[in-house]
């Protein structure tokens, strides 16, 4: 198989770009890419050293400048190259234009700038970091989101993957033999998300992560009839409060938080207020 260079320029943190690359790469199996990242580039200079780079690892060339001298002058150098390039965002922007009736603005870094979303989302990092595993029970009311889920069910990453994307999440582990906070049962504004997996999986993930720690594995915590009623014991808490349930045993973490994203969306689209379980368990 050929190997393939791919030369990604942005002239921000190219984090946009990155995403595009990525989920696009997904899409191909037994691929042998070699990524090349090239951000912040604002200048010819920095371009023409750019350039030597793709003349040494000649390669397919994805960008996203806004400033047109730039992008003139690469465009310019890749055809003298023969490099095929791609505007990744271009065809994404006419479309926008056209349809909102406006041109787009052409400032570097434009989406990262520091305005209300950016410290919104700040805000909302603070709190998930705030409230992760079961800590300061007494503010879920101030959430949008709560993890609940027996150990090592992804609740700490999913909650900072959401909280990236502006959500402010708390996460609680179940116990059964330590009942969560009456107040989770009477939560109004956050959405109760119960996160599950399949037993044996879950098995295999406390195993390595007792491992990683250098740890007995022999224990309570990875015996499977104990691991097996663990599960049991949230699904039925799930049921009989109405939550919703994911089940993120073959779900990468962003898997599982665009499935909590959209059953937030859902939520908001019907207006509808959570319901309150009748009773915990």
């Amino acid at each position: 198989m050929a190997r393939l260079h791919l030369h990604l320029l942005s002239d921000s943190t190219g984090e946009t770009l990155e995403m595009i690359a990525k989920a696009a790469l997904a899409r191909f199996e037994d691929k042998d890419v070699v990524r090349h990242f090239w951000p912040m580039v604002r200048s010819r200079q920095h371009l023409e050293r750019i350039v030597s780079e793709f003349k040494a690892n000649p390669g397919l060339v994805l960008y996203t400048l806004v400033n047109e001298e730039i992008r003139d002058h690469l465009e310019e150098r890749c055809r003298a190259l023969g490099l095929q390039h791609v505007a990744a965002l271009d065809a994404v922007t006419e479309a926008l234009e056209e349809r909102l009736g406006q041109e787009a603005k052409g400032r570097p870094g434009r989406q990262h700038a520091m305005d209300e979303a950016y410290f919104a989302r700040v805000d909302a990092i603070q709190f998930t970091i705030a409230h992760d595993d079961g800590i300061g029970w007494e503010n879920w009311e101030e959430a949008d989101i709560v993890l609940a889920g027996v150990s090592r069910t992804s609740k700490t990453p999913t909650s900072i993957y959401l909280a990236n994307r502006g959500f402010k999440v708390a996460n609680i582990p179940l116990v059964v033999e330590s009942p969560p906070p009456e107040s989770l049962y009477k939560l109004k504004h956050p959405m109760v998300v119960g996160l599950t997996t399949a037993p044996d999986r879950l098995v295999q993930i406390r195993r390595n992560r007792l491992l990683s720690l250098n740890e007995k594995t022999e224990t309570s915590y990875v015996d499977e009839g104990r691991v097996k009623d663990e599960v049991m014991f949230a699904r039925r808490m799930f049921a009989d409060n109405g939550w919703p349930v994911i089940d993120v045993t073959r779900r990468s973490i962003e898997e599982t938080a665009a499935a909590v994203i959209r059953l937030h969306q859902e939520r908001e689209a019907r207006d509808i207020p959570p319901r309150v379980g009748p009773k915990p368990i």
